[in-house]
């Protein structure tokens, strides 16, 4: 099997610009979370890790939808740069103040805060973008080696960023990750996509509420939007707030937790070089079922297995989430007409996060009253219990992938 066919997707120019773009922010987005974690450990609680996180997701769940009209009425390129522009400035912001001084708990959460408001625009946009920049026949590949490009930043910023905190700064780690971010802009600044200003007189309400309606008239796709706000609200919580607690307290502190996450980011490795090739006939069944992979690293952090054994089960949850979201992005991209693709993109992105920064924010404190290996225990029987329930919905385990390639947005 030639390279080209599986790769083929960088052969075209808008999308290869796209790609170098997110592969380099994402190695700067790889080391960020393990970097401002310790940043705020080295003079905070737990319980401060979680109010930061929270701090970044709140503006996504509140503007994201505003993002999605946004990026379906605008050039959607142009939003991205926009977005890109503010995370840079917040994060190398940030990165000056951890070398220069010792920001306070609320300057956290401000440059948090930012990174998030640039993300509630971004992720919308880029749904909707990325059937413009490549063609229809190689979109699950461009979805697979978007994955790639996360992945790799999964393995490479993690495990970067534990060697700099340990040896250096927290701060030189969310410096590189603002610097990443420009060549992020100037990547989008060189794609060239046609654009034309959409001619209407509805209402930024009245465009809301069709992307709802649109949202809410596919039972599968609002079906798993719940079951993953609800599984980032007990799982993905408890395995980033208390996950770094853990690692300092019994597995030897950042440098731990940075290989346990790479871990993570190698699995995805995996899963996006299958997702390549693999094309299977029931996408949504496949990808509900990928979820259950990261049971393994809760039950064993809440067992306080030896770094090697979270990591092992972090590699497998990151084949699972690679598989999960090729397959997701491109039944999406497929199902769902390019002019209202944003929005709908939004909602989910919206219901899969609205109730992320109350479980990042109250993790710590409902670990300190039962324990934290309880916690742990509780979140992995939750995840199980999920995806079961999920799969009893027909439209998710029958949907069908189309017998050719092609793609409804473009």
């Amino acid at each position: 099997m030639q390279l080209s066919n599986w790769v083929g997707a960088l052969r075209e120019r808008n999308f290869s610009l796209y790609f170098l773009g997110q592969t380099t922010s994402q190695l700067g987005s790889g080391m960020a979370p393990v970097a401002v974690t310790f940043a705020v450990l080295a003079h905070g609680t737990a319980s401060d890790v979680g109010y930061v996180a929270a701090a970044g997701l709140t503006p996504v769940v509140v503007f994201i939808l505003v993002g999605g009209v946004l990026a379906d009425a605008a050039s959607r390129r142009v939003v991205m740069v926009s977005a890109d522009a503010l995370r840079a400035f917040a994060e190398t912001a940030l990165g000056l103040w951890v070398l220069l001084a010792r920001p306070p708990l609320w300057g956290f959460m401000l440059a948090a805060a930012l990174v998030g408001l640039g993300q509630a625009f971004f992720d919308p946009a880029s749904t909707g973008l990325v059937p413009q920049v490549v063609s229809g026949a190689r979109l699950q590949q461009a979805n697979a080696l978007n994955g790639l490009s996360n992945s790799i930043g999964g393995v490479v910023g993690p495990a970067l960023a534990g060697v700099i905190v340990a040896l250096w700064s927290p701060g030189y780690a969310v410096l590189i990750d603002g610097l990443t971010y420009v060549v992020s802009v100037v990547s989008l600044y060189l794609i060239r996509v046609e654009w034309r200003p959409v001619e209407t007189s509805e209402s930024f309400q009245a465009r809301l509420r069709l992307g709802w309606r649109e949202f809410w008239a596919r039972t599968w796709l609002w079906v798993i939007v719940v079951e993953f706000s609800m599984v980032n609200v007990v799982c993905f919580a408890s395995m980033f707030v208390l996950g770094p607690v853990v690692a300092k307290q019994s597995l030897g502190g950042a440098a731990a937790w940075g290989l346990i996450v790479a871990f993570e980011g190698a699995g995805a490795i995996v899963g996006g070089l299958v997702m390549l090739r693999f094309r299977p006939t029931r996408p949504l069944l496949v990808a509900t079922l990928c979820p259950i992979a990261f049971a393994w690293p809760l039950i064993a952090l809440g067992a306080r297995s030896p770094s090697a054994v979270i990591a092992a089960g972090n590699f497998f949850a990151g084949v699972g989430i690679a598989v999960f979201s090729t397959l997701w992005a491109t039944t999406m991209q497929r199902e769902v007409p390019s002019e209202i693709l944003s929005r709908v993109s939004a909602y989910d992105w919206f219901g899969s996060l609205v109730f992320l920064p109350v479980g990042m924010a109250l993790v710590g404190p409902v670990a300190s009253v039962v324990g934290v290996a309880p916690t742990f225990y509780g979140s992995a029987v939750v995840l199980l219990v999920l995806v079961f329930l999920t799969l009893a919905v027909p439209s998710v385990v029958q949907m069908r992938a189309p017998s050719d390639s092609g793609a409804k947005a473009g």
